[in-house]
Parts: structure tokens; sequence; C-alpha cells
């Protein structure tokens, strides 16, 4: 068994992918040109916004959406210290501070509610990670970033096709006082924030065959800016003049091509994920020592991971054991952020963030992709149960 199995995914679209290669091959373009526009506007209409901006990576993606909004040494950008480094580490490249807020542990994503008391003078970004494939409480974090006049970046790179009810100002109904009035509608992960950032490393749900990111906004001033900066600040109309300075960041045709042959399945995929993950989770709701995903009300999860809690200090013992049966399982993330050795400078001790802490001690993410098999996942299951029962 593997944890993904990408050749099966890659046999279902096989033809498809082939001629998009040639396609590329055959036009004899292979950065930027009409195969990446297109894949741009596929993405744009994708999530739901005005501008979409291919990138070589999702750390890129992050790092130039923090540059174009002028992030510079001595600012805070306040984040999630249960992630993938990439988020914090764009950040103190900016030569801003990462500030850690705790996780809550039900959704494993930044507490919303423990935002605001790590506001400062100096903060001028809140940058939250949809982990998992769900995503962060939005409606709590837009309404702090408006009253602190901060900007909102979204790490959606494990939550691409996710999406949520968000509350919007609704002019069309009003009270007798004149104060507007709100609906909720469905908004697409990176959507809501000033930008939003994903990554197609092969294992994402939307995967390239090699590295690729993309920062979609609603802003033109924000889009043309980054645009300028995946290119070394060169100017679109005057070629070798360059009016910032950026650096090279730009999204291969060839992984384009693939990328928007592979987006026109990722709905039926990731409602597939979804599927697979609700077999498990029936299965192991009666167990004691599980604690299953939960899916938030008015948000839909990809499960870009299927992440349990094994509790009792049984995590590792459960690990070494589904191994030995030849059942893969990872570890997301087993040492926080605020405690890796690259972030002793900003002086984190344990038990700071006491329930990221604990997630780190008993998350297990177990094999889930659209293409397993219900025979794959039982056998996931009777070993899980073996062991804990």
């Amino acid at each position: 068994m593997q944890f993904l199995d990408l050749n099966k995914q890659y046999e279902s679209i096989k033809k498809e992918i082939d001629i998009a290669i040639k396609r590329v091959l055959d036009n004899d373009i292979f950065i930027g040109g009409q195969e990446v526009e297109d894949f741009e506007n596929e993405m744009a209409k994708f999530c739901g916004v005005k501008y979409a901006i291919g990138v070589n990576s999702g750390t890129d993606a992050l790092y130039l959406s923090l540059k174009a909004l002028d992030i510079e040494q001595g600012d805070e950008v306040i984040t999630t210290p249960f992630t993938f480094i990439a988020t914090a580490e764009v950040i103190a490249n900016c030569g801003a501070k990462p500030v850690f807020v705790d996780i809550n542990p039900k959704t494993f994503n930044i507490d919303a509610s423990k935002i605001e008391e790590k506001i400062t003078k100096k903060t001028k970004v809140i940058l939250p990670v949809h982990l998992f494939g769900q995503m962060a409480e939005m409606d709590g974090i837009m309404k702090i970033a408006k009253k602190h006049k901060l900007y909102v970046i979204e790490d959606a790179a494990q939550a691409i096709g996710a999406s949520c009810k968000f509350q919007i100002p609704n002019s069309k109904f009003q009270t007798k006082h004149k104060a507007q009035s709100t609906k909720q509608i469905w908004k697409m992960a990176g959507s809501i924030g000033d930008c939003g950032c994903f990554s197609f490393f092969p294992s994402k749900n939307l995967g390239a065959y090699g590295d690729g990111g993309m920062i979609i906004t609603n802003n033109k001033k924000l889009a043309d800016k980054i645009k300028l900066l995946r290119n070394h600040g060169s100017s679109p109309k005057e070629k070798y003049k360059n009016i910032v300075l950026g650096t090279n960041s730009r999204l291969d045709s060839i992984q384009a091509a693939i990328l928007r042959v592979k987006l026109k399945y990722l709905n039926k995929w990731n409602k597939e994920r979804r599927k697979k993950a609700n077999y498990y989770t029936e299965q192991f709701n009666e167990s004691k020592n599980v604690i299953t995903p939960i899916v938030e009300k008015n948000r839909t999860h990809i499960f870009h991971q299927y992440t349990i809690r094994v509790k009792n200090g049984k995590r590792g013992k459960l690990k070494s054991f589904l191994e030995e049966k030849n059942i893969p399982t990872m570890i997301y993330y087993p040492l926080p952020l605020h405690l890796q050795p690259a972030f002793r400078y900003l002086s984190y001790e344990e038990d700071d963030l006491p329930e990221t802490e604990k997630a780190a001690k008993e998350v297990l993410s177990l094999p889930i992709y659209a293409e397993i098999g219900e025979g794959e996942q039982d056998d996931v299951i009777d070993w899980v149960k073996k062991f804990l029962s």
C-alpha cells in the first residue's frame, strides 16, 4: 500500500495529460505563454476572483504576496505554528517577525479568538493556514483585520477547492436606522483575504508534475505588482527595463498545461476524498482512543490529509505497528514551528502554545486519495482497531 498513489491518478487521465504535454512541446513555448495565461484565467474563474498569477511554488506565492504588500524589517505577521515551515519561513525571509498564535484543537487551524491579543503597532498581516483541507474561521479573522487595518493572506496550499459560508454586507436590505445588514455566501479558499496562495506540489489535491504555485486576488494593483515581482521586476512593455527589484518565479508552460487538465477533475476528486474520509470516520467513531476529523458547520473539507488524534500517548506505537503491517502513515507536524531550531531567536519555550504542542504529539495522517480502494481502507481500519483494542 502507498500513502499516496499518484500513478493511479495519472493512468485515469493519461491520454489527456500526454496530449497537453505534446501541445506545449509542439508550440515551443516553455515559460509563460498561452498555456499559463489560460490556466490563470481558469483558476480565477474556479476560485471566484478577478486575478490569478502563476508562480513557481507555493512558498514563492506566500513570499511574493508579502513583498507585494511591502512587508519588511520591523514588521510583524501573525500566523499559526502548526503548519509546514514555509508559512513562517517567508515571513522571516522578508525581514519581518513571525508571531505565533495557538490553534483550535478541533480543526488544527489558528484560533481566531486568540489573534487580537497578539496584535501590536508593528503588526501588518494576519496569515491563516487552511490546514489539511478545511478553512480557518475567516469571518472572525476578517473582522479583526478590518478593525485593526491589517492585510490578510490566506495560505490555501492544502485547501484548493474548499469553501466556507462567509458574511458580506448586503446593501439591498437596510434597517430603519440605515445600518447595513449582512448575508452569507459561499466563498472559495483563498478568495476572502487580500490574496490567497496555492501550492501545486505533486502531492496536493491539484498537483503538478514538479513545482508550481499561484496567487489569487481581487486587487488589480496587487496583481500587477506580483506580476512584476515574479519576473525580475521587468516591464511588460519594454524589454530589459526593470521597474522594481523582483525575482525569478515563473510557472512553466508544461506544468500549466498539466494543471489545466487536472483542474477539470478537481471537484470530482475532492468529492471522492470526502467519501473516503466519511468511510474512515464511520468506522472509527466507536473507538475511545481515536478522535476523528471534525468538519465545522458551513464549511467544506477537501481532506488533503485525513488526520486523526491518537490519545493516551499511543501515537508513536500505533505508527510503528502500522508500518510493520505495511500501512504507511505520516505525522504532520511532529515539531511545531515555535519550537524549531531555526526560530530559536524568537525565544518561544515549551508550553507557550499548549494546544499546538499537544496536537503535535497526537496527530497521525492515514492514507487518503480519490483512487484508494475500500479494501485498502479496510486494511487500515482493521489494523488500527486491532492495535487499539
